[in-house]
């Protein structure tokens, strides 16, 4: 029986929100986990924008695979079609990850950011990052929930990120009241 494979880098981490066979940790090659992307909805508003997680180009990012079962593909793609495509900010790619686990590599698909969009970024200073990230609220909660619920789960997964780690020492005590 054919299954499917998924690749998340961020909040599909620790709430993926389908059904899946089984999950592993994983590493995809050629682009790097960073949050580049302004949130107008889950984590921020267009007056008032978070910033969330992108894949951009360049580098390899740690993960999660996840497999799933060939009949709830339909259901799952869609699902995340209408999750991670609420503004269209991110191309959605079948890509190579090598699952570290089984030390096998499979075809998965994962959201890239698109670099021409409103929504990205760029490269941010530290400050400009803390202060979306301290003001950002959207329909899924704070940013700051969203970047230290991230680094807690990279933390458990033994995955170092500099500049997650970077970031929640400089939000400080907001950082430490979300994680309570």
């Amino acid at each position: 029986m054919q299954h499917f494979w998924i690749f998340g880098y961020g909040s599909l981490m620790w709430r993926p929100g389908f059904d899946f066979i089984r999950s592993e940790a994983a590493l995809i090659r050629g682009y790097h986990r960073r949050l580049c992307v302004y949130s107008y909805v889950h984590r921020g508003t267009p007056e008032q924008p978070g910033l969330v997680l992108g894949l951009d180009r360049g580098g390899s990012c740690h993960g999660i695979g996840f497999e799933i079962e060939a009949s709830k593909w339909d259901e799952t793609i869609a699902y995340l079609r209408a999750r991670e495509q609420v503004t269209m900010v991110y191309l959605e790619r079948t890509a190579k990850i090598r699952l570290l686990g089984s030390l096998r590599t499979v075809e998965a698909v994962t959201y890239v950011v698109d670099r021409t969009h409103q929504q990205y970024t760029g490269h941010l200073a530290d400050d400009s990052l803390v202060e979306h990230i301290r003001r950002g609220h959207g329909v899924s909660g704070r940013c700051t929930d969203y970047v230290m619920s991230t680094l807690s789960h990279l933390r458990d997964m033994k995955i170092h990120d500099d500049t997650l780690e970077r970031l929640a020492t400089r939000l400080g005590d907001q950082a430490a009241i979300s994680t309570s």
